[in-house]
């Protein structure tokens, strides 16, 4: 069954006249990424920027996916000639032959036509016209909007343009001046500056006697190539309106490159191809970076008046030239007028840089043009570099550019060649630039690359090889150099080498040639000062990612100045942006900037030991404003040491973006601690640690959190600040529960209860009695902990707090639900819902959703539980905290298991399982162990099951939770009994049924004596 995918006119699919279904104009758009590249390999960025520009949905890849699928049924619609979609890593190929996609197809036709045309064989060529004409059905990608579109208009464009003027040329040398005119007016509207074509147009105009019309387009096109260029028009112009004036025939005016009489005649001697290129070397990696390359210099015409310029920049050493040289040498046969490569300079001073006008003559020379033959000014010279480049195809490599004014004068004018330019900056305002940024290699590619450089001959062992290239930041030319290092002390093995790197790798980063300072010296020697500043303080960062404020702390300046600077850095590729508005420094650079401020020629210890504590001052600002907004039911010590350095952050605006942003500074905020710790007074470092507390709590740095907090605890003591003392107090017990320790929680809270009361700070009492309330109900003591919150309740109705009202509304659901009084617990949790939706507090209406579906479960209402538990997920999915996360799907998977999808349940265990234990929460750790081991007896593993109850049990006798102990020692009854142990299964369950009675879980109590009486009635028959 033929088929064909039609791209001219709107995007299609058709097979015996029968149209698949591509549904919408993403997977139309999908499948013109792939037909372009029929039979090539695209890999899977490229399609998501040819489909969704710079503006992709969030979830990129997956949606992608879906229309790859979408495009796999459509293409079923050919039967058994259907091309198959193949996935690659991170790429896809349509595997079809390219003259089934009508566009390539029409290019292909174009192209050999022009050939033809060339070689003489008019009538082939006409026919393969002819053919394009027929596959041309109308505006390529009708209907598609965006910037590949636009592209591929543009190329397709430029081919529509070859066509007709191999049409023309083929009426032309056949003297049917007349009927070239029609088909060389409507591309000379559409081009009006190009000379060439303006020139054939006017001789067929002057062969159909319209030699009025002929001159006054030759004046026209002159004075828009003067106003649009900024140059004079060409000589071919001037010959034609000199013939024209003279009466000389038609057939003679024509270009000599397209006069039959010219092509019979003998050829005359090979233009020069001039071929400079230094030597490649052995390659390895950068093969998207080469694909990508490859298809943008490949994938116009064979003649072309727009200049196809390629930018490939990056930061020194990253292997910018060697990318362009290799590059060139690839593609040498592509380029039959030949390879050019241009030092400009870059690495050397404003004075040694040479000026644009020996630039051109070193072109020009190479062009073979004679030293008596150069012009003496800047415009001559680009005038003639771009009337000889006017019909050459060649690839001109200008390397190491420093700045778009350095390359402009270089570029050619209207011209098929193509350029490659690399530079250590960023190069804006050149117009059709299409940048590449060049990053580090991955480790593999980087081993490769050292293994390639020192030879089969050298054994290297892969491990040492591996460290050798981490060491070296993964950057080519330190790779490069180390391997040269080995190569030169053939004594040394891998491990000598890495012993070296060790005693400072910057400096033992050398060979005879060569040093990695010095190429780093030449990007820091091109900065002001004030960039110099920024550069040498960002050394001193410790963390591997930052924002503009931490630069602003570490230099003084404004948050606006930061901002600037880190800009123009980011221009020069002394920083990465890996993601908007966060940098980073690559290992050797940073090492480089850190040397600068140690050899004190320009920092003193005065200033760098200054600039350090108001790095870390501002890591601690950010904590404080975002934990105000993540946790605004904390009570709190205020820092009291003035305005946050850089000014306030702007994206720290709710308690969602401060929690992401608290997640985000994770490591940055855990070196001020440590720079506090080692280097801050004992006032500061408690008053950091209080600020982190919760931080450190959420993300489960317990045993970071606890030493620090008794260190608090004691200072406050000793300055005889009562109310931080209690707020200490106070951290240490949430670090306590957490870590499932409740006998010390309970101990530290009573303290701080006691402390607050003789304060008469009620806030304080409040939230001490909150904290004790916890631990008791952790610990079993459900009618204590009721009793006290209900007091609590009280007192905070009539004070107006409505936080600390739903908090402890909550938290009074919870011992309800303990103890078996369902009714109330709903309405407890309900009420707190209400109030936590009102205020807006995310993670309390969590907290509620969660403990509502608790009540379902436990109620037996499996499916209202499963709803409310998905519901409390999607809000637990907007906090980012793990514990929330793992607690609530290790929640939903006892209700799959309660539905009978015990597979789903153990599943859903086994994902959180590592995380509870990450954050050493062993009470959850102990519930999940129990629930894996009941999903595991349902589906009949029940040794295995028996492992994890046991395992459970003796986690919560370690921590005295007393209310898991009743669950576990019920579920190992259980257990037992299912593993014919009828005799342990009933001294489970008595010391279920007496752990019960001694907290007052009166359906536990009930639960347990019912399945002993079942045992013991099993027993006695």
């Amino acid at each position: 069954m033929e088929f064909e995918i039609r791209l001219s006119g709107p995007v299609e699919l058709r097979a015996a006249g029968r149209r698949g279904d591509l549904r919408s104009t993403k997977t139309r758009v999908a499948l013109a990424a792939l037909a372009w590249d029929a039979g090539r390999t695209v890999s899977v960025d490229t399609l998501i920027h040819r489909i969704w520009d710079d503006h992709p949905p969030g979830k990129a890849r997956q949606a992608l996916h879906v229309h790859i699928s979408r495009l796999r049924s459509a293409l079923a619609v050919a039967g058994e000639e259907a091309p198959a979609i193949v996935s690659r890593r991170n790429s896809y190929s349509l595997e079809a032959d390219p003259d089934r996609v009508d566009l390539r197809h029409y290019t292909t036709c174009v192209e050999r036509a022009r050939s033809l045309r060339g070689g003489g064989q008019a009538r082939a060529a006409q026919r393969l016209l002819d053919r394009a004409d027929g596959l041309w059905r109308g505006e390529p990608l009708a209907g598609i909007g965006g910037a590949w579109a636009e592209h591929l208009r543009a190329v397709l464009g430029e081919t529509a343009l070859v066509a007709a003027m191999t049409r023309a040329e083929l009426l032309l040398d056949e003297g049917r001046f007349i009927e070239a005119v029609p088909v060389l007016l409507p591309a000379a509207e559409a081009h009006p500056v190009d000379e060439a074509l303006a020139e054939r147009l006017a001789v067929a105009l002057y062969g159909s006697r319209r030699t009025a019309e002929a001159t006054r387009l030759l004046q026209r096109t002159r004075q828009r190539v003067v106003r649009d260029i900024g140059l004079d028009a060409g000589r071919g112009l001037h010959r034609v309106h000199q013939g024209i004036l003279a009466g000389v025939p038609p057939a003679d005016l024509l270009p000599r490159t397209a006069a039959p009489a010219e092509r019979e005649a003998p050829p005359g001697p090979a233009r020069v191809a001039p071929d400079n290129l230094p030597r490649d070397v052995p390659w390895s990696g950068r093969r998207e970076e080469l694909r990508r390359l490859t298809a943008a210099l490949c994938e116009g015409p064979a003649t072309s008046d727009v200049v196809t310029v390629e930018v490939i920049h990056g930061m020194g050493g990253v292997g910018k030239t060697a990318l362009a040289v290799h590059l060139a040498h690839r593609l040498r046969g592509r380029f039959p007028d030949g390879c050019v490569f241009l030092h400009l300079g870059g690495g050397s001073t404003d004075r040694a840089r040479p000026a644009p006008e020996r630039l051109l003559a070193d072109l020009l020379r190479l062009l073979g043009v004679g030293a008596d033959q150069l012009p003496g000014d800047l415009d001559g010279l680009v005038a003639l570099w771009r009337s000889m480049a006017r019909d050459r195809r060649m690839l001109v490599i200008l390397d190491d550019a420093t700045s778009s004014a350095q390359i402009r004068p270089l570029l050619p004018g209207a011209s098929p060649t193509a350029v490659v330019v690399t530079s250590r900056r960023r190069l804006p305002g050149l117009p059709g630039v299409r940048p590449l940024s060049l990053d580090v290699l991955p480790p593999d590619d980087a081993a490769a690359l050292f293994a390639r450089r020192l030879g089969a001959e050298r054994g290297a062992d892969p491990a040492d090889v591996a460290e050798i290239v981490r060491v070296c930041g993964h950057l080519p030319l330190a790779v490069e150099i180390a391997a040269s290092r080995l190569l030169t002390h053939a004594s040394w093995g891998t491990a000598d080498l890495l012993r070296r790197l060790g005693g400072g790798r910057l400096a033992q980063l050398r060979d005879i040639e060569r040093t990695l300072t010095r190429v780093f010296e030449v990007s820091y020697e091109a900065l002001d000062a004030e960039q110099r500043l920024a550069f040498r303080r960002i050394g001193l960062h410790r963390g591997v990612e930052f924002g503009a404020g931490a630069i602003a702390a570490l230099t003084g300046f404004s948050l606006e100045k930061a901002e600037r600077i880190a800009e123009e850095l980011l221009a020069h590729h002394l920083l990465s942006e890996p993601v908007p508005h966060r940098y980073t420094i690559h290992d050797l650079l940073r090492d480089y900037a850190r040397s600068l401020v140690e050899a004190g020629t320009a920092d003193s210890p005065d200033e760098v030991r200054r600039s350090v504590q108001r790095l870390a001052f501002h890591y601690v600002h950010i904590a404080d404003r975002a934990d105000r907004l993540a946790y605004p039911f904390r009570s709190r010590t205020d820092v009291g040491w003035g305005d946050l350095p850089s000014g306030a952050d702007p994206d720290i605006t709710d308690a969602r973006s401060a929690e992401g942003r608290l997640l985000t500074e994770s490591a940055n905020l855990l070196d001020a601690l440590d720079w506090f710790v080692h280097h801050g007074t004992e006032s500061q470092l408690a008053l950091a640690v209080h600020v982190l507390a919760g931080f450190l709590d959420m993300e489960g740095h317990l045993a970071a959190a606890e030493p620090l907090l008794r260190r608090a605890v004691s200072h406050w003591i000793t300055a005889g600040d009562g109310g931080a003392r209690v707020r200490a107090l106070l951290d240490l017990c949430a670090v306590c529960i957490h870590g499932s320790r409740f006998e010390d929680a309970i101990t530290v809270a009573r303290e701080a209860l006691d402390i607050a009361r003789s304060l008469r700070e009620r806030e304080l009492e409040s939230e001490c009695i909150h904290q004790l309330s916890i631990s008791l109900w952790q610990t079993g003591q459900y009618t204590l902990a009721r009793s006290l919150q209900k007091e609590s309740l009280n007192s905070l109705l009539r004070r107006g707090s409505r936080l600390r009202v739903a908090r402890c509304r909550n938290l009074l659901g919870i011992i309800h639900l303990h103890l078996a009084e369902n009714s109330e617990a709903l309405s407890y949790f309900n009420a707190a819902l209400a109030d936590f939706t009102a205020l807006g507090d995310e993670r309390g209406k969590y907290s509620a959703l969660n403990n509502r579906a608790e009540v379902y479960r436990k109620s037996g209402r499996w499916e209202a539980a499963e709803s409310a538990y998905r519901q409390a997920i999607l809000v637990a999915d907007t906090l980012g905290n793990p514990r929330d996360k793992a607690t609530l799907q290790m929640n939903l998977a006892a209700v799959t298991d309660e539905l009978g999808r015990s597979g789903e349940a153990l599943a859903l265990y086994e994902q959180v399982l590592p995380v509870l234990r990450a954050v050493h929460d062993q009470r959850a750790e102990a519930i999940a162990l129990t629930r894996t081991g009941r999903a595991l007896r349902l589906v009949g593993r029940t040794h295995e099951a028996l492992h994890r109850h046991h395992a459970a049990l003796e986690i919560t006798r370690a921590i005295h939770a007393t209310g898991e102990e009743i669950d576990i020692l019920y579920d190992l009854a259980l257990a037992e009994w299912d593993a014919g142990h009828v005799g342990r299964a009933m001294a489970c369950l008595e010391s279920s049924l007496e752990l019960s009675r001694g907290v007052g879980a009166s359906a536990e109590e009930d639960r347990a004596a019912r399945v002993l009486a079942q045992l013991r009635g099993s027993a006695t028959a």
